[in-house]
């Protein structure tokens, strides 16, 4: 609910995990909040792939000391969706969905939100947005064309066809493997010269058997240079070579919206990097009552920051507001 002068306490860009921790946190110091998501409930994860298992274990994709029960140590998409689910609204989390942030303006200690609905002020607000929304596109003729994916579904969708995947981290990975096992003809184009270094220990012996064994065709040091219609050109230390395909997944990472944070009047590290400048121990930007949560807040190096060691971003937030 908002104040009697229709002013929040706090907005909070982004239903995710982080977003709802910080509602949770906004709910014990009674501070009046809305939560903002341009999507579905803890829409990034929505979009997982199907079969995703977390690299964390349950405990450590829990908020507020709230069980998270799973099956395995360590749970799986439809697991987590159920357990921020069951949060949101057990606590009758103040949220609005498919409702999506176009602009922040800051002027005299307050701040307006324009959204795809309408307008909202508040005292506060809090980013947390995460990473998920914008690919790390090729720029490569063919990019476009509609057999070209940058998101990972279900494998079933590639059974029997020749789907090409580019990158070497764990999406990649994932989705190799899983395509192979639905009967899928998998080649990986891999920039560097093998793996990425932080694929899941677990998963690393079985992609790097199936290479060797040939099940799963590898081209390490190599880029994809066009995608045609019915084939693909890439870029080999041997040369080019042209590969007949139907599909291509490009899961090549994801990036925060910095436009977003630089059109906030966020300051964002030369470097780079792209970091954004804030309080490490308030959480609070250069401007004045915003604040950054999650893995937004560690720029392009999207691997600094989880819900495991961001989730105490809340906290420390909610905290300075109430002050």
């Amino acid at each position: 609910m908002q104040t009697q002068n229709n002013t929040y306490d706090v907005i909070i860009i982004g239903g995710g995990p982080i977003g709802i921790a910080c509602g949770l946190e906004a709910q014990k110091k009674n501070l009046s909040y809305l939560i903002l998501e341009k999507g579905c409930l803890v829409n990034s994860l929505y979009y997982y792939p199907t079969n995703m298992t977390f690299f964390s274990t349950s405990e450590k994709l829990e908020l507020d000391n709230i069980p998270f029960i799973s099956n395995n140590p360590k749970p799986r998409k439809a697991e987590a969706l159920e357990y921020y689910r069951r949060i949101a609204t057990s606590n009758e989390i103040n949220i609005n969905l498919f409702e999506k942030v176009t602009r922040v303006s800051s002027h005299n200690g307050l701040h307006t939100l324009n959204t795809t609905q309408g307008e909202y002020t508040a005292k506060n607000v809090v980013v947390a947005t995460g990473f998920y929304d914008i690919p790390n596109y090729l720029n490569i003729p063919g990019e476009d064309l509609p057999k070209v994916a940058h998101y990972y579904g279900d494998p079933h969708y590639y059974a029997t066809l020749k789907t090409i995947v580019v990158g070497a981290s764990n999406s990649a990975v994932d989705a190799a493997l899983e395509i192979f096992r639905k009967g899928g003809d998998v080649t990986m184009i891999v920039r560097k010269k093998e793996i990425g270094p932080r694929v899941k220990y677990w998963v690393r012996p079985d992609i790097d058997n199936r290479i060797k064994e040939g099940s799963i065709k590898a081209y390490f040091n190599a880029n994809l240079k066009e995608i045609k219609e019915k084939e693909v050109i890439i870029e080999t230390v041997e040369g080019e070579k042209t590969l007949e395909n139907d599909f291509v997944l490009s899961l090549t990472g994801y990036r925060p919206n910095f436009e977003f944070l630089k059109k906030m009047g966020i300051n964002l590290s030369e470097d780079g990097r792209k970091i954004p400048q804030y309080d490490e121990a308030t959480m609070e930007t250069n401007v004045e009552g915003i604040y950054l949560a999650g893995v937004i807040c560690g720029g392009v190096e999207t691997h600094k920051w989880f819900i495991e060691n961001s989730r105490v971003h809340a906290k420390m937030i909610m905290e300075d507001i109430a002050e």
